[in-house]
């Protein structure tokens, strides 16, 4: 199998196995204008197991690898992804409240690392997030959040809308952190099951997101700061909910 040590395995049938043994993966990069056979199955393997799927031109796989790529590099992540339809029912089975974070395009690696190392020092039970539209999860990040995302499940889903979906069907309260909102987080009972919603810093919770979540809290400050970084409101929520849960 081709591969080098930068975590990148290429050329067609390497990418094929690597994607049928069930590997950690980030992400594959396909050559732009691949038809046939192999393109339709590239699809089909990572659709199946949530992993994101990039055209791209030829000079960005030649940036990428120096041998013969064949039109396909995949990218290995630093972490496991875990599923909810897995991950949730065990939560259940051990008589717990979920409690988890739903990261709704959140592309800095340095928040991603940082929402982590909190999540897990206050017991959250996962991170969730979208197959696209999210940070890396590779090296830096797992340096970032201090190792947290080596110990703190990450579950890749297809879609967050899905995953608020599942959740709500699930029994999971879905609350997104709005700094308008009129309901202040502290008022709010959290030993329930229950997910937080965080969007990018600067385009916050996606709409269609937003829309579905049941209920909008927010955090109060007395500063004129706009509101609080999003990585420090995902902490002074996880501490909040171990607080109310001990």
């Amino acid at each position: 199998m081709k591969k080098r040590d930068s975590g990148l395995i290429f050329g067609r049938h390497p990418v094929e196995e690597a994607l049928r043994q069930g590997r950690s993966i980030e992400k594959v990069f396909l050559l732009q204008g691949t038809r046939g056979d192999f393109e339709k199955e590239i699809r089909q393997l990572c659709r199946g197991q949530n992993i994101p799927l990039q055209m791209v031109p030829r000079q960005k796989l030649d940036r990428m690898v120096r041998g013969n790529h064949q039109g396909v590099v995949l990218s290995l992540s630093a972490i496991p992804f875990y599923r909810l339809e897995d991950l949730l029912p065990q939560i259940y089975e051990r008589g717990e409240a979920p409690l988890l974070a739903l990261l709704d395009g959140i592309t800095d690696v340095r928040n991603m690392g940082a929402i982590a190392r909190s999540a897990e020092l206050c017991s959250v039970h996962a991170l969730v997030i979208s197959r696209k539209g999210h940070a890396r999860l590779h090296e830096d990040a797992v340096k970032t959040s201090a190792g947290a995302l080596l110990r703190l499940p990450v579950c890749r889903e297809s879609s967050m809308l899905s995953a608020v979906k599942y959740l709500q069907s699930s029994g999971v309260r879905v609350l997104a952190a709005r700094p308008e909102a009129p309901e202040v987080l502290r008022n709010i009972p959290l030993n329930t099951p229950t997910a937080f919603v965080f969007g990018d810093e600067g385009k916050g919770i996606s709409r269609a997101v937003d829309k579905l979540c049941d209920l909008a809290f927010r955090i109060p400050q007395k500063g004129e700061g706009n509101s609080f970084n999003v990585s420090v409101a995902a902490g002074i929520c996880f501490y909040e909910s171990m607080m109310q849960r001990q």
